[in-house]
């Protein structure tokens, strides 16, 4: 064992000794490991440092590249800047030019614009007053024929102008709110007529004035305004409105009316009818004379069913209601209403307030074709009583001192004419009181007749049974009789059927030629009411043809006491 160990020993010492020859080796190998990763990191250092290099070379290399083309570039594009700087010089001095002259060009065009405007200026003022001129000699054409002045007012197109009311297809109802009735200008009318399987005819009709859809109340009062002057100059003035029921003949007489009140407002000046105009102008000018010199009564009635009814006659408890009278015909061949009541005015607005008391006992029924239908005539009246001196009527007042001799004469003979505003007297005493005609002191009555007819109406388009039936049929027959005696005086015939109907015998010394008389058509435009409006422009036409003679002055004394 000891051997055994000795010689275990021995080999585990040689073992040590190569142990610690292997730990030599084994450290000479870290070493060189070591220095192999130092030279590796130094190697890829310097590989690294290359690529660096190289990648600085090129990047040098492409800079400058760039560099070289961008300066061409720049080169080209200011090249390029400065051509077109030139080219867009040129161009700004080719517009300065340019604007230059079309500066002196506009400043031409300005002068010859300016003459032109100055000729046009000349031409419509020669034109103004040709037309002037060619309106007075018509006028005094008209007034030498004695012929009816016509005017024609075409109302715009209502809600009611469809086809409510009747079973007819959707393109019969676009037919009948279809416009055929214009105003080609201020003095003709064009109507478009057209039949299925029939090509459009246009027919034109003249008058004095014609009134598009878009004209105001004022223009149509601005032509009948000259009227009433005349009425202060001594002739009696007619002034009647013709159509069929709905176009408008109320509006243009009287102004709107409010839903359920008759009454036409005053406060809506502008929409005021010829009526309440009419009466401010007349006292307007009659302002203008001497005071005292003038008074204005009024009378109201409605010609209803053939009947005359007096719209101002109160009861003996002072209640206006409605009273039948009669028409008849004078001595003198004049028409004359007994018994009627005339009521003194001082002012407009009396007159308006009297009026609208007759106007709520007018008769009015819807029908179909409008809502308020006047079923009656209405005559408005107007008598103005001047006072002249001597045999000259248009130079009565040629001073102040004989101004004021008469005034004191006046107010002598007659103290409570201008106030007693309730006094009420049979047609021709109808004055609160009367001035005696002498020598040198006379009365000329003078009357504004201011007629809104009743509408002519189909009884198949209007739907009217019963009591509107027979009023429908009075009212046709009474405006049949008008269109009868305006022909027989267009035919000059020795009977004229004035008798033949209440309204022509009441209108008679109107339509026979004792007054100048305008009649305004007013027509629809719609294709729903064409037959009607085409028989409203005919009566027209056939009216304007009427030759009466001339107009008669009244320079005549009135006898100063009643009948």
């Amino acid at each position: 064992k000891e051997e055994r160990i000795v010689v275990l020993e021995t080999e585990n010492a040689a073992l040590h000794l190569k142990l610690a020859k292997y730990q030599g080796l084994a450290g000479r190998s870290t070493k060189e490991v070591l220095q192999l990763y130092a030279a590796h990191g130094q190697q890829m250092k310097l590989q690294r440092s290359s690529v660096v290099t190289q990648l600085h070379g090129a990047i040098k290399k492409r800079l400058k590249q760039d560099l070289k083309s961008l300066h061409s570039f720049a080169l080209e594009i200011s090249k390029d800047f400065q051509r077109q700087s030139k080219t867009c010089l040129y161009r700004v001095l080719a517009a300065v030019q340019g604007i230059q002259l079309q500066n002196e060009a506009m400043q031409m065009f300005q002068i010859k614009a300016f003459d032109l405007e100055q000729s046009l200026q000349e031409v419509t003022e020669r034109y103004e007053k040709e037309k002037q001129k060619r309106k007075a000699l018509h006028n005094s054409l008209v007034e030498l024929r004695g012929n009816i002045r016509v005017h024609c007012r075409i109302r715009p197109l209502l809600p009611f102008d469809d086809a409510a009311g009747h079973s007819v297809s959707q393109d019969r109802q676009r037919n009948f709110s279809e416009k055929v009735a214009y105003a080609a200008d201020d003095e003709t009318v064009l109507v478009k007529c057209s039949r299925p399987g029939h090509a459009s005819v246009n027919k034109t009709f003249q008058f004095e004035r014609v009134y598009n859809d878009l004209e105001s109340q004022d223009a149509v009062f601005a032509d009948v305004a000259p009227l009433l002057t005349s009425l202060l100059d001594g002739y009696n003035v007619c002034i009647m409105a013709y159509g069929q029921t709905g176009s408008g003949k109320t509006y243009t007489m009287l102004g709107p009316q409010l839903e359920g009140n008759l009454a036409f407002s005053i406060e809506e000046e502008s929409e005021l009818g010829i009526v309440p105009r009419a009466t401010q102008e007349v006292f307007r000018l009659i302002s203008e004379k001497p005071p005292g010199s003038c008074w204005v009564e009024v009378s109201v009635v409605e010609v209803y069913n053939n009947e005359i009814f007096d719209l101002l006659a109160k009861d003996s408890y002072g209640k206006v209601f409605g009273v039948k009278r009669d028409v008849v015909t004078t001595r003198e061949g004049k028409s004359d209403v007994p018994l009627l009541t005339h009521e003194t005015v001082e002012n407009a607005s009396e007159f308006l307030h009297l009026v609208n008391k007759g106007l709520q006992l007018r008769v009015t029924h819807p029908t179909l074709v409008h809502a308020h239908s006047s079923r009656s005539h209405l005559v408005v009246t107007l008598t103005i009583t001047t006072v002249v001196f001597g045999d000259n009527f248009g130079t009565l007042w040629e001073d102040e001192q004989t101004s004021q001799r008469l005034n004191k004469e006046a107010s002598c003979t007659f103290p409570q004419k201008m106030r007693d505003n309730k006094s009420t007297s049979s047609s021709r005493a109808s004055s609160p009181v009367q001035l005696e005609a002498t020598e040198k002191m006379k009365q000329v009555k003078t009357r504004l007749q201011l007629v809104d007819l009743a509408g002519s109406e189909c009884v198949g388009m209007s739907g009217v049974t019963g009591a509107a039936l027979r009023e429908t049929s009075f009212i046709n027959r009474s405006l049949s009789a008008l269109a009868d005696v305006l022909g027989a005086i267009a035919e000059q015939r020795a009977h004229v059927p004035y008798r033949n109907s209440k309204l022509t015998h009441l209108l008679q010394d109107s339509v026979g030629g004792d007054a100048k008389l305008l009649v305004i058509l007013c027509i629809s435009p719609g294709q729903k009411y064409l037959t009607e409006s085409m028989q409203s422009l005919g009566f027209g036409t056939r009216a304007r043809q009427v030759q009466r003679g001339q107009v008669k002055k009244k320079n005549f004394p009135v006898p100063g006491k009643a009948k």
